[in-house]
């Protein structure tokens, strides 16, 4: 049964969490994604960052961040969906049998068979600039396209990336999303999206599949530093598709010793929240104005909805003022820490914490001395102005 909390602008709700890993997110299906990553040229793990002045100040063993705007040079962590969602598409176009690597994909035929394919996505940002930047290093096109409200330096950053079009359209997220499933339809495009409705499931759990690589280098990271696993893993959700990816890849790896997982959202858009609550899927409706603008998804992904609703102990839905507050913390850090460049939507989670930690609901949510809080912070500066105008605040 759901209980339901507020404190200070925060809606949170909690449970305790009981099902199983689904089998696209158990160790033996995410090898694969791992394994072509480590193909690349460019791929390197990307830095988990020791916090120790904020843990000392939220009265916490330990704040680890990852810092996902070290990426490919994409500012964000959707690279590793796209490319391996894009590269298994064309695998199976190709009829390309076997293990599959980089190597495999750059051989003169190949690349001259994926010079006529064109991919199509909707994207509140990163997941588009991901996309993008897969068909240009594969030498296909891209086609990419924007909610309302979408920042022109978002849309810019999608071309710059590599995709042929990066057009903001008059249409809500989901709306865009319908667009785009259209023109595949029409055109003949590759539709690579990544959330999932019923008859839309492979591609998408190719990208959620991606996304695991970033969980398991934070957990070997981890072990690194002597730490066995987190405590408490704070993760943000637009459709949760990422959310349900990390959270399944971590709880499938730590078994009955996982750790309690937190789902962050918009307060005026929170589809897993109101999901959560409803016991069910639920869409929310309109085009909301939160500076979150990779979280502002209205419908949950079909394929980790189950995860994240029998798996997560928390659902929080947060006023933007949290994730402004995370911005400031990880950007103008506590003394002796460094500094981590985390957007809108990549900062939200180090704003509830905060936020959490110095309330009465800490004991709730079992934050103690002994916590290590792990943390994903998903995009850097991806609205540059905005901020820089936070910061300065």
């Amino acid at each position: 049964m759901m209980k339901e909390m507020r404190w200070q602008g925060l809606s949170l709700l909690t449970h305790t969490p009981q099902g199983e890993v689904p089998p696209f997110l158990r160790p033996a299906a995410t090898e694969a994604p791992w394994a072509f990553h480590h193909t690349l040229p460019d791929y390197a793990p990307t830095p988990l960052v020791r916090l120790p002045g904020l843990a000392r100040a939220l009265g916490v063993r330990e704040v680890l961040v990852k810092d996902e705007s070290r990426r490919f040079g994409l500012n964000a962590f959707k690279g590793l969906g796209g490319i391996y969602a894009l590269a298994r598409a064309a695998g199976e176009a190709l009829g390309l049998a076997g293990p599959l690597t980089w190597e495999r994909l750059q051989t003169p035929a190949v690349r001259q068979a994926l010079a006529g394919v064109e991919f199509v996505t909707a994207t509140d940002g990163n997941h588009g600039r991901g996309v993008a930047w897969a068909a240009r290093r594969l030498g296909c096109r891209a086609h990419v396209y924007l909610p309302a409200g979408s920042v022109p330096a978002r849309a810019q950053a999608i071309l710059d990336a590599g995709a042929v079009e990066a057009e903001i359209l008059p249409l809500s997220y989901d709306g865009t999303v319908a667009h785009a499933a259209r023109l595949a339809q029409e055109k003949g495009w590759r539709l690579i999206q990544d959330t999932s409705w019923p008859g839309y499931e492979e591609v998408p759990a190719w990208i959620v599949q991606g996304y695991t690589t970033m969980a398991r280098e934070a957990a070997e990271q981890l072990e690194e530093l002597g730490l066995a696993r987190p405590t408490h893993v704070f993760l943000q959700a637009g459709v949760g598709a990422m959310a349900g990816g990390v959270l399944g890849y971590l709880a499938a790896r730590y078994g009955e010793a996982a750790p309690d997982f937190l789902i962050a959202e918009p307060e005026d858009i929170p589809c897993i929240y109101a999901s959560a609550q409803a016991g069910q899927p639920r869409r929310v409706e309109g085009q909301a104005g939160t500076i979150m603008a990779g979280l502002n998804c209205g419908t949950p992904c079909s394929l980790t909805w189950p995860v994240l609703r029998d798996l997560a102990r928390w659902y929080a839905a947060c006023p933007d003022a949290v994730a402004e507050e995370g911005m400031r913390l990880l950007g103008r850090p506590h003394p002796g820490d460094p500094a981590v460049v985390s957007g809108e939507s990549g900062a939200v989670t180090a704003g509830l914490l905060a936020r959490l930690a110095q309330s009465p609901l800490r004991q709730d949510l079992g934050l103690g001395e002994d916590s290590v809080v792990l943390l994903f912070s998903t995009e850097g500066d991806t609205d540059p102005e905005h901020y820089r105008q936070v910061l300065r605040n």
